[in-house]
């Protein structure tokens, strides 16, 4: 699959408290929990990882982002993947981005028992563009994208991602999509002969217009896959776009709900907005990095 991430940020700070505090760990999320054992902690990733890391220590944690949890963009891998890197700095450690997202997917697939794939956490731990190699013996291949600057720059302009309202459980769309897999393998095998020439594209070797065709071939398929992707407000909205000027487009994340990403020319997206009106939108901006450290000072406290 090729995959990249942008210019939205989820946050996480951690650091060391006076070993004086009344409780242990605090937790500070949609809620803030204090609590004295690992066990007692309510957020589930939260506490998974303290876990791996066997932090007794007190410690705070802090997490803020730029988009609501649920969306489809992928939050929860972003908490996870940050959170991994935050402690493994915290440790003194020094890890690959690959160590990173394995890690963090290892915490809500193989320990959460999530109903999801990999690809949000290494999105999330490489940035960029790469291709994933997702193989049966659960390695991951990343090969990077040499894509042409002025391609991206010019294809960001015409990327919009309109918000649809609503939160959902991607793990529960993504266990229905897991038992359609085995009689949908021709769509996804459709879906994966795009990433070539999609790369083809970036690199500046073929035509930026095909994206939004593609972008809606691709959803074509995907929404196919199984009745819980794809809904009677998201199919209007979807329509109400193609006829106001987007050449195409999809639902990003698993499906129900989030965001609707279109290919849209700049000349159009007044149309595309208008015909939209009430929904809120976002420029997205292709992120380079993935995962990085923003802020280290590990001893303040000591």
């Amino acid at each position: 699959m090729l995959s990249t991430g942008i210019q939205r940020y989820l946050y996480v700070v951690v650091r060391w408290q006076a070993e004086f505090v009344e409780q242990r760990y605090r937790i500070n999320w949609s809620r803030t929990e204090f609590c004295d054992e690992i066990d007692e902690i309510q957020n589930p990733i939260a506490r998974e990882v303290l876990r791996k890391f066997h932090v007794e220590r007190p410690i705070e944690l802090t997490t803020f982002s730029d988009i609501p949890a649920g969306t489809g963009l992928g939050s929860s891998s972003a908490f996870s993947v940050g959170l991994m890197n935050a402690l493994h700095a915290l440790s003194g450690n020094r890890v690959t981005k690959h160590t990173l997202a394995a890690e963090a997917a290892a915490i809500e697939v193989d320990v959460l028992e999530r109903s999801m794939g990999k690809q949000d956490h290494f999105a999330a731990a490489y940035g960029s563009f790469n291709v994933y190699t997702f193989n049966a013996d659960e390695t991951v291949t990343v090969e990077p994208v040499y894509y042409d600057p002025e391609v991206v720059e010019l294809l960001s302009s015409k990327l919009i991602l309109f918000h649809l309202g609503g939160q959902r459980d991607a793990s529960k769309i993504l266990k229905a999509q897991e038992t359609a897999t085995s009689d949908k393998e021709s769509v996804l095998s459709a879906m994966c002969d795009m990433v070539d020439p999609m790369v083809e594209i970036l690199s500046g070797r073929g035509d930026l217009s095909d994206v939004g065709p593609m972008l809606h071939e691709s959803w074509m398929l995907k929404r196919s896959i199984t009745d819980q992707i794809s809904n009677d407000e998201i199919d209007m909205a979807y329509g109400l776009a193609r006829e106001a000027g987007a050449t195409g487009g999809k639902l990003v994340g698993a499906g129900g709900g989030g965001f609707l990403m279109l290919f849209v020319e700049p000349s159009r997206q007044p149309d595309v907005a208008a015909a939209l009106i009430g929904r809120p939108f976002i420029r997205p901006r292709f992120d380079t990095a993935g995962s990085r450290i923003t802020y280290y000072e590990p001893d303040r406290l000591v």
